[in-house]
């Protein structure tokens, strides 16, 4: 029998948290229409590409070492990786593979990147308890529709106001969609965003460091854990969000209730999630779309690009206040730098992992390239458009204008682009699974009796010595 989603005026007179904690515990899977599972599928491919890319690099080495030191039983996989471990540390390591090179989707508009810190949690899960692919789906599913409706409640002002939406929003995402997958009853589900809520945290001024993804992996593991906690008696406020010191009101402004209740089960936040072709913060893919086309002209192609006097990007104020970063020094910072994504789109005629390396930052010509960079702000702009203008000195002036780029909502990636994302990422971070197989894995992973196969074919049976890393 469908189940309805509640009413506007059923949703006034109930709290927005048992609103929300009644719909992820009662939600029946056939309401779930077909283009929503084909979101889930993309967006767990995404995830897997991400993971696969960072898997092996110095910073996960690092945080499985320290996690490694307070590990519980070898429970759950790594993608990418040999090693084993507990359910909470495999949540966080996976997720902070996942985010750390910025390769990660985007729900818009919010700029959650939601699968990060949700499906980890899940998978985590599946590999110590029977669980299916249909289930999973689904707990994903409302995940997401969680974390991003209750990232509705408060934006834009809690993103500008410095929290890391990703993380703090997240973590209910991973919590709830925890609950689901251990059958917890709409009054548990409030408890469990209580727990979620106490554990909510990360911050903007982090991007461009490793430490970003700690709050990332933060809300996998936090998020699982507040379900795990709750299953074992734990309870918590009648209104963790709403509340007069609740989640929504400590940090937003003026939150918007109703954006988490109203149409649940009806329009699904999932169809507004959208996949990067380039791996660095969202609002510089308009940037890099112009100058990959702005590369083509004789006038830059060829060492052109030496004789250019000065670079300027006219658009909305977030694009300047994210991404003007002129003195950068290593290949992370880079991914939420303009001045070295136009340079190093310009010169290069690429924008892949490689051209946001440590390599490519130390590269003199960039950094001198970067320097002539300029912006304008243009508030009625929206965040996926710019207008790019290269001046040189005899006068000569060529112009790009980007409304809709690739990856965006209005220019979305195929599903062949998010495999072949997947493969190429899985080439370049040195995982050596077989990249076709897993993608089949998820493709086909509601008809799966066991949900934990996609992680598990992520998952390297062993590691060779001496193999190279990257950095």
């Amino acid at each position: 029998m469908k189940t309805t989603a509640p009413s506007s005026a059923e949703a006034a007179s109930a709290s927005a948290s048992a609103t929300l904690a009644r719909f992820v515990a009662d939600h029946p899977w056939q309401d779930v229409p077909e283009r929503v599972r084909h979101a889930a599928c993309r967006a767990l491919l995404n995830f897997f590409a991400a993971a696969l890319s960072a898997a092996r690099t110095p910073t996960i080495d690092a945080a499985l070492r320290t996690f490694s030191r307070f590990s519980g039983p070898s429970q759950a996989s790594l993608a990418g990786r040999a090693e084993r471990v507990d359910m909470p540390t495999a949540a966080a390591l996976n997720a902070m593979a996942a985010n750390l090179y910025d390769f990660d989707d985007t729900h818009h508009p919010t700029i959650i990147h939601p699968t990060s810190p949700i499906a980890p949690a899940l998978f985590a899960l599946a590999e110590t308890r029977p669980l299916s692919g249909q289930q999973l789906l689904h707990a994903f599913v409302l995940g997401v529709e969680a974390a991003c409706r209750i990232g509705n409640a408060i934006s834009p002002e809690h993103y500008a106001r410095g929290w890391h939406i990703t993380s703090t929003c997240g973590v209910f995402g991973a919590a709830l969609a925890s609950a689901r997958c251990l059958g917890l009853d709409a009054a548990r589900n409030v408890h469990v965003i209580g727990a979620a809520a106490v554990q909510a945290g990360g911050l903007v001024e982090t991007l461009g460091t490793a430490v970003k993804s700690i709050s990332v992996g933060n809300a996998a593991r936090n998020g699982l854990l507040s379900a795990l906690l709750v299953q074992e008696g734990l309870d918590g406020p009648a209104q963790p969000l709403e509340g007069e010191r609740g989640f929504l009101r400590v940090v937003g402004e003026a939150p918007r209730l109703g954006e988490v209740t109203e149409g649940l089960g009806e329009r699904w936040e999932l169809l507004k999630n959208a996949y990067k072709p380039y791996p660095c913060g969202v609002v510089l893919n308009p940037v890099i779309d112009a100058c990959l086309e702005l590369a083509q002209a004789p006038a830059v192609a060829e060492g052109g690009w030496r004789r250019i006097a000065s670079i300027e990007l006219r658009g909305h104020p977030l694009l300047r206040q994210r991404t003007d970063r002129p003195s950068i020094s290593s290949g992370r910072q880079s991914q939420v730098c303009a001045q070295h994504a136009v340079a190093v789109s310009l010169v290069r005629g690429r924008a892949g992992l490689a051209e946001f390396s440590d390599e490519a930052v130390a590269d003199p010509d960039l950094r001198a390239l970067g320097s002539r960079v300029v912006f304008q702000d243009d508030a009625a702009m929206s965040v996926d458009a710019v207008q790019v203008r290269i001046d040189f000195p005899d006068g000569q002036v060529l112009r790009r204008e980007i409304s809709t780029p690739r990856g965006s909502l209005a220019r979305p990636l195929e599903d062949h682009e998010i495999e072949q994302k997947l493969r190429e990422l899985n080439r370049y971070g040195g995982a050596g699974i077989d990249a076709d197989r897993l993608i089949e894995a998820v493709w086909s992973l509601e008809r799966a009796p066991d949900a934990s196969l996609p992680m598990r074919m992520a998952a390297r049976a062993e590691r060779a010595e001496g193999e190279e890393r990257h950095p």
